[in-house]
């Protein structure tokens, strides 16, 4: 009895030290893990690609639901544009706001080709994206299809985005 009082004790103390907590491997706002030369220069040439098939995009007029150069809505656009470099994302702007790496909000580490998102609406949900195109330290232009506007290059300076701005997320 004392022995199968002691096994128990020892696989009870074994499984109690097993970590239950998951491992980090990158922090919020850090990329998981340093890329090459070789693939840094591809993921910017991706991202170049991205931007200039969204740049043909421009002048395209706004449509609920639309993914195509009929019309695009915000998310559509963006899905779209993915999705011509074989990317896979999410239809909508709230799901793609969970895909990939959210990065630090002040900004600062933002780069071409990432996602930008705003919460536009009154019960303050992601409801809108765009495609990163420059960032600087003072701002970030960005492409998306607005609403009034259709397909278009906003900026974050703009009183609207600067207000309705929440996060920034990397994918590639």
């Amino acid at each position: 009895m004392k022995h199968i009082v002691f096994l128990l004790f020892i696989i009870i103390f074994f499984t109690s030290c097993k970590s239950t907590s998951p491992i980090v491997t990158s922090k919020k706002g850090e990329p998981k893990e340093k890329l090459s030369r070789s693939e840094k220069r591809k993921t910017n040439q991706l991202a170049e690609q991205l931007i200039d098939a969204a740049a043909d995009n421009l002048g395209v007029k706004y449509k609920y639901a639309g993914t195509t150069r009929a019309g695009y809505d915000c998310s559509g656009l963006v899905y779209t544009v993915f999705n011509s470099e074989n990317i896979s994302l999410p239809r909508n702007s709230f799901q793609q706001s969970k895909i990939g790496v959210v990065l630090n909000p002040k900004k600062d580490q933002a780069q071409k080709g990432d996602l930008i998102f705003f919460k536009t609406n009154k019960n303050k949900a992601i409801n809108h994206v765009g495609i990163v195109i420059e960032a600087t330290d003072e701002e970030i232009k960005f492409i998306h299809s607005s609403t009034s506007k259709g397909v278009i290059i906003s900026s974050t300076k703009e009183p609207y985005y600067q207000k309705t701005f929440v996060q920034i997320n990397r994918v590639l």
